[in-house]
């Protein structure tokens, strides 16, 4: 176990004890094999940070949520083996040959869908401690809507099943597929047991109308996206009873009884509360009782649905269970404004304005323990960025007046035609604070080349944001996805913590294509053991640049930072005696180093990628006219010539070609076992689907570590 994963146990929580608790928490005193795992785009937008009181932790620790953040970035699972078996049949052989465009599995969902640059699939597994096949009795699925209109030819929503490297036969397979009647243009979520699916689906007109839809799903051998089932539609009322596949629409409504649309806001759905949180058009916050549990009805009484604004459409809500507030965006011409919005009567309050240029797209990011909400600005309407507007993060507290713009920090420059910006994510030092502190990932720069940045929070305090990798070709501006962040403790060493985004196009790892990509975001803390290789990502506050540091040897830190040093290939003892010692691999960059040339003269601190590690000149000099034997050792040094090179520990970062970049990716464990920590997503355009061999927008899983 890392030191990240042992700091969070230090609870004093048992896995035992604070698994059954979280479910007696949630009212469903179940035994720990007999419930699984939702993740879906809200687990990474309303987060929790480390309690600081018991006061705290009693209140955070009524919400669901707070535990399952914790199952997925604090305890490492490690499955057992004997569940898998080595893909040896010769299509799993074929399969994991291939790599771009695709990862391990790439399924075609139809050509031209319309998936959605801020959308999400959503992954259920059934067992904390096992990864489960289709031979299981409850496999684990992916689910994932397809972005085109549901038809007798055409699946609206997939699951896939049989979904790890490890499982024998196809992987993977088609667990369902169903035509809903409807186009699927936001995220899905699953209940807390599985068993059942919510989405909002759109039909009719451009200004059609919208609904809430509850689906109880059932395995099917015969089902296809090109042939999908069509669930039983019966009412709200006998929704309960109804035998799967069966499912009722809520369709939405405003004040006066008319129809809304909703193309821009997915639900959210409350745990505790069974609740469904829609946004939609027209500015209009729906609430649904009984979404799962009950009988689905949307509350027309007490202030519901309530109208936040005088026309644009909401982006996706939160609700927070400790303010019992929902925070909810809107966006296009007039709006990014953010919405604090009583959940018991609907009253609400705006923020100013936060966003000038598209609006607030996908949800804020809500810290529940340290009530703080998270905006993130396209452009903030100034001339502040070379006389431009910029764009910009915005934090203001969850009791935020009306008015009010909290504080603020840019990250680049917006222009006069800005993308959109989705939100950021925050690594596991902001996790695990006591008092806000950590770092913030964003993708800025919303009018030119996006970049990276890094935001380093203290105390609640936003700092100056350090620009990184700029990811794409000089003079373009594609699009960024949202930002995802892992811990991984089961992960290859260096590989601990990783970052995930993508670009639409013009990549500059991917050949100038759309790109996947991820890279080490790990922080330093003190105290903490490293291995030998493990790679972080350090801010070296002298001259506002993040660099990469690996362990040259195993060791605790110590109870301060060094003084990381600038000069590439320099070592820096941390912790003393027993301490760890780190090299500085560079500063972060996304595009991958030139190979080594022969009967070239390199200056000193000169950078070449060796094939499996970087190489940093520690002597300057003409290399020899062969390439030389490297040492393989992290801190090593290689003869070449009159150079002299020191191995600086593997590439920071992987990446995948992707047909107009990715939605939102679903990271979904840390396993030990044959292909059971993935991530998933699905393609912004057509491309060659590799393993069901259509051309079209594909379903993919690739591996955390490596994207392929």
């Amino acid at each position: 176990m890392n030191g990240t994963a042992s700091r969070f146990l230090g609870l004093g929580v048992s896995l035992s004890g604070l698994v059954c608790l979280g479910w007696v928490l949630t009212g469903q005193a179940a035994k720990p094999s007999e419930q699984g795992l939702p993740t879906d785009w809200s687990h990474t937008r309303v987060i929790f940070t480390h309690p600081a009181t018991t006061d705290q932790e009693r209140v955070i620790s009524q919400d669901p949520r707070y535990w399952q953040q914790r199952y997925r970035r604090e305890v490492p699972r490690d499955f057992p083996v004997e569940r898998f078996k080595t893909a040896s049949d010769a299509g799993a052989q074929s399969l994991s040959k291939s790599k771009s465009p695709g990862g391990f599995w790439s399924e075609d969902m139809g050509a031209n869908g319309i998936p959605g640059n801020g959308n999400y699939p959503a992954k259920y597994s059934f067992s904390l401690t096992t990864a489960n096949c289709a031979s299981a009795t409850k496999p684990d699925y992916v689910v994932y809507s397809t972005g085109l209109l549901g038809s007798g030819t055409q699946a609206s929503i997939v699951a896939f099943d049989n979904i790890y490297s490890g499982c024998t036969g196809p992987v993977p397979t088609i667990y369902w597929a169903y035509n809903t009647g409807g186009l699927i243009l936001t995220s899905p979520v699953i209940s807390l047991d599985g068993t059942q699916i919510a989405f909002v689906q759109t039909s009719g007109s451009p200004t059609g109308n919208a609904g809430l839809v509850l689906l109880k799903w059932a395995a099917s051998a015969t089902e296809r996206i090109s042939s999908p089932g069509v669930p039983t539609s019966v009412s709200a009322a006998l929704y309960p009873t109804c035998v799967a596949p069966c499912m009722t629409e809520v369709f939405l409504h405003n004040g006066t009884g008319g129809n809304v649309d909703d193309r821009t806001s997915s639900p959210y759905y409350d745990y505790s509360g069974d609740i469904a949180w829609v946004g939609g058009a027209g500015g209009w916050l729906h609430k649904i009782t009984g979404a799962f549990k009950g009988t689905p009805t949307e509350v027309s009484t007490g202030g519901f649905p309530a109208q936040v604004n005088g026309g644009n459409a909401l982006s996706n809500p939160l609700y927070d269970h400790a303010s019992q507030n929902v925070f909810v965006g809107d966006l296009g011409a007039g709006g990014g404004f953010l919405y604090r919005v009583a959940s018991a009567n609907g009253t609400h309050v705006a923020s100013g304005q936060l966003d000038l240029g598209v609006g607030v797209v996908e949800s804020p990011v809500l810290d529940v323990t340290s009530g703080l909400v998270y905006v993130f600005a396209s452009s903030d309407g100034t001339t502040n960025c070379a006389g431009a507007a910029c764009s910009a993060v915005y934090v203001l507290s969850t009791a935020f007046g009306a008015g009010t713009k909290g504080s603020n920090v840019t990250v680049g420059n917006s222009g006069a035609g800005p993308n959109p910006m989705y939100p950021g994510a925050f690594d596991s030092a902001y996790y695990s604070s006591v008092n806000t502190t950590g770092s913030l990932y964003v993708c800025g720069n919303t009018g030119a080349n996006p970049t990276i940045y890094r935001i380093p929070i203290s105390a609640g305090v936003m700092g100056a944001p350090v620009p990184g990798a700029v990811l794409v070709s000089i003079g373009f501006k594609p699009a960024c996805s949202p930002i995802i962040d892992f811990p991984n403790p089961n992960a290859s060493v260096n590989k601990g913590e990783l970052l995930y985004f993508s670009v639409q196009n013009r990549g500059r790892a991917c050949g100038g294509k759309g790109c996947l990509m991820n890279f080490v975001d790990q922080p330093w803390q003190p105290l903490t053991h490293y291995n030998a290789g493990q790679e972080l990502l350090v801010l070296r506050t002298a001259d506002n640049t993040a660099y990469i540091q690996v362990a040259v040897n195993s060791g605790t830190s110590g109870s301060t930072a060094p003084a990381w040093p600038a000069i590439v290939g320099k070592q820096t003892l941390d912790g003393g005696v027993g301490g760890v010692t780190w090299l500085n691999q560079g500063a972060t960059t996304i595009t991958a180093l030139n190979g080594w040339v022969a009967n070239r003269t390199y200056g000193l601190q000169a950078r070449i990628f060796d094939g499996t590690n970087v190489e940093i000149t520690v002597q300057a000099g003409k290399t020899g006219g062969t390439v030389p034997v490297w040492n393989t050792t992290i801190g090593g040094k290689t003869t070449d010539g009159a150079a002299i090179w020191i191995n600086a520990g593997p590439w920071p970062s992987a990446d995948i070609t992707v047909t107009g970049g990715t939605g939102g990716m679903i990271i979904d464990g840390t396993s030990t076992s044959a292909g059971a920590s993935q991530v998933y997503f699905f393609t912004q355009g057509n491309q060659l689907c590799t393993t069901s061999t259509g051309t079209g927008v594909c379903a993919i899983q690739a591996s955390q570590a490596n994207l392929q």
